[in-house]
This record gives structure tokens, C-alpha cells and sequence, in this order.
């Protein structure tokens, strides 16, 4: 039987997985995910041309990411998928300046990883503790790494630089970007369909409940909103985007918030929850009524429309336009609204095409192509795997 690729992507509420064979070509086994961890927590499997639909509540009661890792396993067990994993891939946030590529997680890696920790406290313990729980599980296969920063390792330097001492810049105080994986996998999709100019000069917009732009050349990374830390750029969900830094020291030195009120405030209680006091989520509150749903969801558009303007300065303008993830894929409403904002830059969309969320959703004679692309970061990570193979 042919071996199988194991894709692990953890977060603070979900787990998400997929399994893929093939050796030349990928080719989806099964996807799906765990969600609600700390809530009510399901385990969803979306259906293929290879399984079946499958949904199972997994108690009531909060659970922990070892035990949403178990009832995966579980799963891909009972369907005789498990032993067949050969290689596990791992979507992991933080890969620092070191780790630009696809890298064997030995000791000496997962180390250097764990002192990454603080750089994205949300999501990279988590990461390595699927590592650590993959490695118990599978002990004859290898385990991968896959960064989330390496994808903006092409950036020119002056895109990464902050203005700070020279010696801090050196210590790794610097601009790293996000959500490589998922701007790795639109640049693929945009070589299938425009071929080696990759759409051009493109502007990829990440919208989910974390999000972030990036700016590219025929398909590399030149400028991306995500900094230093995922709290930069774009109002999100709970976290507050690009800020003066003088608020942070107000807050400090004023207010006398200890660094963990800070921390929680800037990632948990701010972004589209904190200025709507009502819900972090985008459909919640483009179906409310209330003024301040209206005034965050008004502020999420202004702010992607502004940082539009800016990328396409660093890139010299604007060819092509893709929407991706959740608020990108499913929020037509947003994605009318953001396109409107970048009419100056010759942004033209259908708005037929836009609300039955086809995949090139701009008018015929638009100079800018609009498309709306699903977001794949597991096949992004297993993609690295199959040029990663025979590296172990």
C-alpha cells in the first residue's frame, strides 16, 4: 500500500488534519478537523472522492489538544490509515530566522522552536505539543516542520527592518510576516493558472479570525502586514492589529497593566470583539442591528482597505486581487465593501459573480482580476513533505 502524509495544524480552539498519498502528486485521503476544543468539541470529516461524511460529538465539556489529538488518531486508525503514516507534517507558526524551509524536528530543532514560544504565544506550544504526541504515536515516522514565517523569507531587507539599534535587528527584532502556508498554497494556485508570473503583482487577503495581507511578485513575498508578532497589521477578531506603540506604554506605565493583562487584552479582548463589545465573529455581526456591530465591522473595512493602498505602493501596483479563508471565502458583503475601497487601483467587481462566490468574481473589463481562492494550508505542508522526502 502506498505510504501516507500525516498534515497536523494546530490552534487555540481547533485542530485541523489531512491525510494525502501519492509520491509525484498529492492526492487528498481525508480532512477534517476537531473544533469547539474548549467548548463543545466535534470531530468533523469532510467528505472526499475516498471517505465518507462523518460528524461525532466528542462530550460537552472542554477538552485538551492531546485528547483531540487521540480521537484523530482514533479515527484514522479504525479506517486503517494510521500505519500507513510514513511522514507527519507539521504546520508550526514560528520558525524564527533559522528556519525557513521544511526541517526534520530532532531534539535540537524542537528546541530552538520552543525559545520561539513567546514570539507567538497563541499557537506555537501548541504546535510542538502535537509534535511531541505524533512522535509518541508514530515512532518509525518522520516528523516535519513547516513554517508559517518562511514563506516571507524573499522580503527585501528594508521590509523586515524595524527602526530600532542595529544590535537589535541582529537579536531577531524584525519583521517575520504570517500565515506563509496559506499564501504558499495561493501562490501555487496562481501558477496553475497564470503560470510562472503567478498573477503578477498580487495582494493575497487573509481574512479569518486571524488575518493578514501580503503583498507578491510572481508569487514571492514582498511586504505583508503581520510583523514581529501575530497582533500586528489588521483589526482580527480578538486581537487589536497595528497600534501606537506610546498606547502600550500608557497602558504599562498609567494604567499599571502587568504584562499578562496586557498580553490578554491585546490578543483576547480587543479586534472586532473588543470594539463591538458583542462577538469577535464577522457573520455575527453583519446580522446584528447594533451601532457598535456596525463601527467594528466599518473599522475591519477601513483598515484592509488602507493597507491594500499601501502594499501596492511597495509592489509598484496591482494586477491581481484574492480573497481566502474564512471572512475572505465566505463574506461577500466584506469582500464587495474592501473591493470598493480599492476602486482607485482600477478594482472592478462583479457583484453577481462576487455573491455566488465564484472564483474570479471581478467584471470583464477590470484591469485588476478578482478571484476568491479557498484557503489549503495542510496541502501546502504536505506539498513541502513530497520535496522533503529521502531528507531524513
Amino acid at each position: 500500500m502506498t505510504d501516507v502524509i500525516l498534515v497536523l495544524n494546530g490552534g487555540s480552539s481547533s485542530l485541523k488534519f489531512a491525510a494525502f498519498q501519492g509520491r509525484d502528486e498529492l492526492h487528498l485521503l481525508v480532512r477534517g478537523s476537531v473544533s469547539s476544543i474548549g467548548e463543545r468539541p466535534r470531530l468533523h470529516v469532510a467528505p472526499t472522492a475516498r471517505t465518507p461524511p462523518f460528524d461525532k460529538s466528542l462530550g460537552e465539556q472542554p477538552i485538551s489538544i492531546d485528547e483531540a489529538f487521540e480521537a484523530v488518531a482514533s479515527y484514522l486508525a479504525d479506517r486503517g490509515l494510521l500505519r500507513r503514516v510514513r511522514r507527519v507534517g507539521h504546520r508550526i507558526v514560528h520558525g524564527g530566522r533559522e528556519f525557513a524551509r521544511a526541517t526534520l524536528l530532532d531534539q535540537r530543532t524542537l528546541g530552538a522552536l520552543r525559545g520561539l514560544a513567546p514570539l507567538a504565544p497563541i499557537h506555537q506550544a501548541i504546535n510542538l505539543d502535537l509534535v511531541d504526541l505524533a512522535r509518541g504515536l508514530l515512532p518509525g515516522a518522520i516528523q516535519v516542520g513547516c513554517f508559517d514565517t518562511a514563506f516571507h523569507a524573499t522580503q527585501p531587507d528594508l521590509a523586515r527592518l524595524y527602526g530600532l539599534p542595529h544590535e537589535m535587528s541582529e537579536q531577531g527584532i524584525m519583521s517575520y510576516g504570517f500565515h506563509g502556508l496559506s499564501y504558499s498554497h495561493i501562490a501555487s494556485e496562481l501558477r496553475n493558472r497564470y503560470g510562472a508570473a503567478a498573477g503578477g503583482k498580487t495582494i493575497v487577503a487573509h481574512l479569518g479570525s486571524g488575518a493578514s495581507l501580503c503583498a507578491m511578485k510572481a508569487g514571492a513575498s514582498h511586504a505583508t502586514t503581520m510583523g514581529f508578532s501575530t497582533l500586528d497589521g489588521l483589526v482580527m477578531s480578538t486581537r487589536c492589529g497595528a497600534i501606537d506603540p506610546g498606547v502600550l506604554l500608557h497602558l504599562l506605565q498609567d494604567r499599571k497593566l502587568s504584562s499578562d493583562e496586557l498580553t490578554d487584552l491585546l490578543y483576547e479582548r480587543s479586534g472586532l470583539l473588543g470594539v463591538s463589545g458583542i462577538s469577535g465573529n464577522m457573520q455575527t455581526l453583519l446580522a446584528s442591528k447594533d451601532p457598535a456591530a456596525k463601527r467594528a465591522v466599518d473599522l475591519f473595512v477601513y483598515r484592509v482597505g488602507r493597507e491594500i493602498g499601501s502594499l501596492a505602493a511597495a509592489i509598484g501596483g496591482l494586477d491581481t486581487l484574492v480573497f481566502t479563508a474564512g471572512i475572505g471565502e465566505h463574506a461577500p458583503v466584506i469582500r464587495q465593501r474592501i473591493c470598493e475601497t480599492a476602486g482607485w487601483l482600477g478594482v472592478a467587481l462583479d457583484k453577481e459573480l462576487n455573491a455566488n462566490s465564484e472564483e474570479l468574481v471581478s467584471t470583464g473589463d477590470s484591469p485588476v482580476d478578482v478571484l476568491v481562492i479557498a484557503a489549503d494550508e495542510e496541502r501546502a505542508v504536505a506539498a513541502e513533505l513530497l520535496n522533503f522526502e529521502g531528507k531524513d
